[in-house]
C-alpha cells in the first residue's frame, strides 16, 4: 500500500491570513486535530495542530536569567521563549503555524509513512505532489485502518 491508497483526498485547509479564531473553528466544527495551511495555488506552507492553538491559553513566564560582569546568562532558552510568546499572542494562521513541514508523496509506502509518524511523533502528514501542492492527508487513524484491513 502507498500514500495514494489510504490518503483522504478532500482535505480541509486554511489560508495563512485566516485568523487563529477561524482556524480553531475549523478544527472544532470538523472534529479534526490539525489542518494544513496552504497558499492560493494550494502549496503547503505550514500546519496548525491543537497543540499549536493551546499556546493561546498558556501562562506567560519570563525566562530566568542572571547578570554577571555585564553578561546575561539565561537558565531557559530565550529563543524558545520568543517562539512560545509569538504563538501565545498570534492573530493570524501564519503567526502560529509550524513551518517545518513533514510531508510524503503519493507513492510513499505505508510502512515508511508509519515509521515517519512514529519517529517524528506526528499525528498527520500532508501528501504533496512533486511541486509541493497538496493532494491529500494521512492521519494516524488512516494508518490504523490500512493495517487492520491488510490483516483481514
Amino acid at each position: 500500500m502507498k500514500a495514494e491508497d489510504i490518503m483522504k483526498k478532500k482535505v480541509i485547509t486554511v489560508k495563512e491570513h485566516d485568523t487563529v479564531q477561524e482556524v480553531a473553528n475549523v478544527l472544532l466544527e470538523n472534529g479534526i486535530g490539525g489542518v494544513p495551511v496552504v497558499s492560493d495555488d494550494n502549496r503547503v506552507l505550514g500546519i496548525i495542530t491543537e497543540g499549536d492553538l493551546i499556546y493561546q491559553g498558556k501562562k506567560f513566564q519570563i525566562p530566568a536569567f542572571v547578570e554577571i560582569l555585564g553578561g546575561v546568562f539565561y537558565f531557559n532558552n530565550p529563543t524558545k521563549f520568543e517562539k512560545d510568546l509569538k504563538k501565545m499572542v498570534a492573530i493570524k494562521a501564519a503567526d502560529i503555524m509550524s513551518t517545518k513541514i513533514i510531508s510524503v508523496q503519493e507513492d510513499t509506502p505505508l510502512d515508511d509513512i508509519a515509521t515517519l509518524m512514529v519517529e517524528k511523533e506526528i499525528n498527520r502528514v500532508p501528501v504533496v505532489s512533486s511541486h509541493r501542492k497538496l493532494v491529500g492527508i494521512i492521519s494516524r487513524q488512516d494508518i490504523i485502518k490500512a493495517i487492520h484491513q491488510k490483516q483481514e
